[in-house]
């Protein structure tokens, strides 16, 4: 799907982050009622533009006072779906992408399973190497659901994959990871520019969409001296510790 085929609330969405990468942080964005006449749009429409902004942290909003651009996040919060592209602008840097694989094939027996496809299906499968600011941070490999293949007539050099899954109408909404830590083999090591055996930060995810449909797997290996997770936590009191 082209741009121009893309929701409304979505093409807002682009605009207004293109306006927070050039404003500073506790900037105040216009108001939904300046927005609703500058787009031409309803008010629902542009709310859930600024719902996906604030969902991934870019703004926030003070009630009585207006929308406001967000600090930038020193890591990402592992509660968090977060897409690298938004993460990275966050931070004030610049996102891209080199793709090393962007094809169609057939589905393997693990991925018939986590993606819940058929037998003989095909997948969309993705490789990249994630850069900020042309250093590069994370070798990401991706498999989608076949029927996704329309990601691949965008520019995923500097564009969000994210991004174009919601302007195919599958929004990536909620997931679940698993994260470990391993030596980076040769071929992630000269893709991160890193030593072979260096350590390098995994997260294996799933991600669903707004429907609760596996769309997405991806295995992401992160340079450790280059990015790291946030977790808040509760401490877990065993049931005979007395209490005062």
């Amino acid at each position: 799907m082209t741009a121009d085929f893309a929701p409304r609330y979505y093409k807002i969405e682009q605009s207004l982050r293109a306006r927070i990468r050039d404003l500073n942080p506790h900037d105040m964005l216009p108001s939904e009622t300046a927005l609703c006449q500058e787009f031409s749009v309803s008010r629902m429409t542009v709310r859930a533009a600024v719902q996906r902004l604030e969902a991934d942290g870019l703004i926030y909003r003070e009630p009585g006072r207006g929308t406001f651009v967000a600090e930038p996040a020193p890591y990402r919060q592992v509660v968090n779906l977060s897409n690298f592209s938004a993460e990275m602008r966050r931070r004030g840097r610049t996102p891209s992408s080199h793709v090393l694989t962007a094809r169609v094939r057939l589905a393997t027996d693990t991925e018939h399973r986590r993606l819940g496809i058929d037998p003989g299906a095909e997948v969309v499968e993705l490789r990249r190497i994630r850069l900020a600011d042309d250093t590069p941070i994370a070798d990401e490999h991706s498999i989608l659901h076949g029927d996704l293949a329309a990601v691949l007539e965008s520019d995923l050099t500097t564009s969000s994959l994210h991004e174009q899954l919601r302007a195919l109408g599958r929004v990536p909404y909620t997931g679940t990871s698993v994260i470990r830590a391993e030596a980076a083999d040769r071929t992630t090591a000269r893709a991160l520019g890193i030593r072979t055996g260096a350590p390098v930060l995994v997260e294996e995810r799933i991600i669903l969409d707004q429907d609760n449909n596996p769309i997405e797997m991806t295995t992401s290996r992160y340079a450790s001296d280059r990015y790291a997770l946030e977790a808040a936590f509760t401490v877990a009191v065993p049931a005979d510790t007395p209490t005062r």
